[in-house]
């Protein structure tokens, strides 16, 4: 399968980039003057989780993906809830490293699962050094032998380490090609070969606008069907790509925020001018519905802000009113977990604060600023 840019009517887009461009640009330019940003930006990330799944057709509440990463799980996690919990930290490691380094090599290896050769470059460790000259030969033998078994022994440890970490993390331990399910897995199905085509696509496509450039390859990875169960990935590596063009430099936008208001009709319409325009008007959609976000947010915070004036120097509410601006809700546990006091002192604490309650359950209450 193939993706021709040469019959793409670039009059008719004309418009709607330019719109989609400058909301874009005026979000990001929002986000980074703001006072709440980190804040923000947190919530903007379960945001985009809960979002991507529902453009993929499941359903989680955000309430349970915020005690799911915290750790405090009101229930058994469902596989649902697993997947968007893995679509929340791949945004957090596209977002804490430079521009470029999701659609690097070792970034794509890292968040495609295969870490293990793309540790050393991430980390910025190189190979084994070569053994240092002698002047003999046999001596030469000897210490490239030497050598040879301790890179042996480093791998194999540097293997076990990633583990261990992937374990202790939640992450998926990787597999190569040749170990995948044939039940779950195409055995025809060459990811590597498709994402090559999806890259070709990009390159074909650096003449363009970067916002047009952006919903192109967004479109295309849909059409490749490059990932056969990721196609998460193909929005997160978008996103990343208006952050490396400079269209969201503070940010990385939330896609699937504004993906999920556009009707699928559109997204899956047989017409490509239809679903660019779909996708053009979903980054439109996504700043729009951003800025409104921020200046609820703001809004809040000054009203919180005001319950906390005249209050002792050591008092929690300051640090509790940060919290919940940063996450969509919180639970007793939470506010006790991340300010160190007991579940009782939280309780009391929101009731200070006059937090709405959101679940309007007696037990496992959780309580956000909506």
């Amino acid at each position: 399968m193939s993706y021709d840019l040469k019959r793409i009517d670039l009059a008719a887009l004309f418009v709607p980039v330019c719109r989609a461009t400058d909301a874009l640009a005026r979000l990001d330019e929002c986000i980074a003057r703001s006072t709440i940003r980190e804040g923000f930006l947190e919530r903007q990330d379960f945001a985009d989780a809960v979002a991507s799944m529902w453009v993929d057709g499941e359903l989680v509440h955000v309430e349970d993906l915020v005690l799911h990463d915290a750790r405090r799980d009101a229930r058994t996690p469902t596989h649902e809830l697993t997947i968007a919990h893995s679509v929340l930290r791949g945004r957090r490691q596209i977002a804490s490293h430079p521009a470029d380094w999701a659609l690097s090599t070792a970034g794509l290896a890292r968040l495609r699962g295969e870490t293990r050769d793309a540790d050393a470059e991430i980390s910025g460790r190189s190979p084994s050094p070569p053994p240092p000259e002698i002047g003999h030969e046999a001596d030469d033998l000897v210490s490239d032998e030497a050598s040879d078994e301790f890179a042996d022994i480093d791998a194999l440890l540097s293997r076990s380490s990633a583990l261990i970490d992937d374990t202790l993390n939640n992450r998926p331990v990787p597999k190569s090609s040749n170990d995948r399910d044939p039940l779950i897995y195409d055995a025809d199905w060459d990811e590597d070969a498709r994402l090559d085509e999806w890259f070709q696509v990009l390159r074909q496509a650096d003449d363009l606008p970067p916002v047009l450039k952006a919903a192109v390859a967004l479109d295309a990875w849909y059409q490749l069907q490059v990932l056969q169960h990721r196609a998460e990935l193909g929005r997160q590596l978008v996103a990343s790509l208006l952050r490396k063009e400079g269209v969201a430099k503070a940010h990385l936008p939330p896609l699937n925020v504004g993906l999920k208001l556009i009707k699928i009709d559109r997204r899956r319409a047989p017409s490509r001018m239809t679903r660019l325009l779909g996708i053009l008007e979903s980054f439109e959609e996504t700043a729009s519905t951003g800025l409104k976000e921020h200046d609820r947010l703001l809004a809040a915070r000054a009203q919180l802000e005001r319950r906390t004036a005249n209050r002792r120097g050591h008092s929690r509410l300051p640090q509790l009113v940060d919290l919940v601006i940063a996450r969509p809700v919180v639970s007793a546990s939470l506010i006790a977990q991340e300010l160190d006091i007991t579940p009782q002192g939280a309780l009391i604490l929101t009731k200070e604060l006059n937090l709405r309650e959101m679940t309007g359950r007696g037990r496992y209450r959780a309580w956000g600023v909506l």
